[in-house]
């Protein structure tokens, strides 16, 4: 697990204007396909920069920024490029034979795989003298070619036809990570809770599956309904390395299945066009597709997906089956005998089987083979190495000013050391800060300082108050109104909290509804830990059944 930190680095994904943003995009999909090519002429150069509205000079500036960057839409934002930091480049004479082979052995008919590739730039390098690059390095190079570019060479025009428009056929998918589809179903299965194992509901689950090798990327299992804090929590489960995570669990079996996909294949939800999801994938080099209305078979695989996990969770005490028709007689609440985390280790098992076993569908062959070829073809794929960083990057955004006691939001105070220099610097003209704030445990939030482009970790400023959900702060205040309250302050609002809490523990008997939230609150057992006020570490650079629609969309 990585060690905890204060404080972060923000890429650009909330200090950029909306003008910034769109200007970068517009760099990026003018400045890419140049880059790919081995030369830029004089008039190609001319024809971005009258686009652009800079000068020849800068547009080969841009080339130079974009070929040495670090692959995020904000290598070209205004003044905020990170240059390829803390990064080597090749030297121009290797750059020029992975150039000149990827054209002449790579872009051809016979579709000669990476790996070949690489043995022929590795041989030439060898010949003149040069050092050999990395096949990561090679990898790189080809995923900057435009894929319409490449599968046209590679397979014909009308295989890449499909890439250029929504058709009657979804986009040929070539290698692993290239679009993962995402969705969200409510489970065939009521559960129970862990102190009293009565029935508490049914969960929910946010799948992540790779189109190329059909393997399962990411997984949430929660009480809460569809929101952008589930699609984030999927992807940050989806990038990172599942061992750690597998620990927890303690389960010895293998997801080694994990990296930053390039495209994301969504249906229309809410929770699927938020600002902060387009963002954050735009910032990490991620695209957003959606389903094109009226062509249901464009998410058939996600769909297929979830049917077969539904036909399995169907074998389990406590199953809702998929109608009252299957269900027939039997009680699915008096049979319910899981918990929520006993559900996630079954789900987990049951993908590890689901990996090695052979589906019936186009590929025939398991899906850990096809994703092990997948590996051999586009070389290792990169896991994200500091998942709280990526995780914050799609957290729900708030704004507010900073006093000379610190934030406060919805009548909580929130106070560390490492605003002291902050409250010290602030004018009447310094702007609200940008808060990222995780709706499960409120106990804590990360501000962003604007000078360093740090995230800061900033606990309550009252120790002792516990961690909470948002949604028992917003039940706590609804109470308060209830009884006449028209000034809320932070006392009162924790003494509530406590006071809906011990309801719930005295509780002879917990109804349904209480038993559930008891349930969502369990995960901050480890959070009510004490914060120590200490001044921060140097800042540290870092990076077939379809589902049904959902009636309730929960926004936080």
């Amino acid at each position: 697990m990585e060690p905890e930190s204060t404080k972060f680095i923000e890429q650009g994904v909330l200090t950029l204007s909306h003008e910034d943003w769109d200007l970068a995009r517009k760099r990026t999909d003018i400045i890419a396909p140049l880059a790919a090519l081995e030369t830029v002429g004089h008039q190609a150069a001319d024809e971005a920069a009258q686009e652009l509205g800079v000068s020849r000079r800068q547009i080969y500036f841009l080339i130079r920024r974009f070929r040495e960057g670090t692959g995020l839409l904000t290598d070209l934002a205004p003044k905020r490029s990170s240059g390829g930091k803390g990064k080597g480049r090749l030297p121009e004479t290797v750059e020029s034979i992975i150039r000149e082979l990827i054209r002449k052995q790579f872009m051809k008919k016979q579709k000669p795989t990476i790996a070949k590739l690489y043995k022929h730039i590795k041989k030439e390098c060898k010949v003149k003298g040069l050092s050999v690059p990395a096949r990561n390095s090679v990898a790189l190079r080809i995923k900057q070619l435009n894929p319409a570019q490449v599968i046209r060479a590679r397979e014909g025009t009308d295989a890449a036809r499909s890439l250029q428009s929504a058709g009657d056929t979804p986009p040929k998918i070539t290698s692993i990570l290239e679009q993962v589809q995402i969705d969200h179903t409510v489970i065939d299965l009521i559960i129970v809770d862990e102190r009293d194992r009565q029935p508490i509901g049914r969960p929910y689950l946010t799948i992540a599956i790779d189109v190329f090798s059909r393997c399962i990327v990411g997984m949430l299992v929660t009480l809460e309904p569809p929101s952008t804090v589930s699609v984030g929590l999927c992807l940050a489960h989806m990038v990172c390395d599942k061992r750690p995570w597998l620990e927890q669990l303690q389960l010895e079996v293998d997801w080694p299945m994990s990296g930053k996909p390039r495209s994301l294949y969504l249906d229309n939800a809410a929770e699927f066009k938020s600002e902060a999801l387009r963002r954050g994938c735009e910032l990490h080099g991620i695209s957003l597709n959606y389903r094109p209305p009226g062509k249901p078979h464009y998410g058939g695989i996600i769909e297929r997906l979830i049917g077969i996990m539904m036909e399995e969770v169907h074998d389990l005490p406590g199953t809702t089956f998929s109608n009252p028709e299957e269900r027939g007689e039997y009680d699915s609440e008096k049979m319910a005998a899981m918990t929520l985390h006993e559900l996630e280790r079954w789900l987990t098992l049951a993908v590890a089987y689901y990996h090695g076993d052979t589906h019936d569908n186009d590929l025939k062959e398991p899906p850990t083979k096809r994703w092990a070829k997948g590996i051999e073809t586009s070389g290792t794929i990169p896991a994200v190495s500091n998942v709280k960083a990526f995780m914050v990057d799609f957290l729900p955004i708030i704004r507010r000013t900073l006093t000379r006691t610190g934030f406060a939001i919805d009548h909580i105070h929130y106070f560390a050391n490492a605003l002291k220099p902050l409250i010290a610097r602030r004018n009447k003209q310094t702007p609200k800060f940008l808060i990222r704030r995780d709706p499960r445990d409120i106990s804590r939030i990360w501000v962003l300082d604007t000078d360093s482009q740090n995230y800061l970790e900033i606990p309550y400023r009252s120790m002792e108050n516990p961690a909470i959900t948002l949604w028992e702060q917003r039940q706590a205040v609804k109470r308060l109104r209830e009884q006449g309250r028209d000034q809320i302050d932070e006392v009162s609002l924790f003494r509530m909290i406590d006071q809906m809490r011990t309801i719930v523990r005295d509780a002879q008997k917990a109804t349904k509804k209480r038993r559930r939230n008891n349930e969502r609150l369990k995960h901050l057992n480890d959070s009510t830990k004490k914060y120590e006020p200490a001044m921060p570490p140097e800042p540290c650079q870092t990076e077939i059944k379809p589902a049904e629609p959902f009636n309730e969309i929960e926004e936080w």
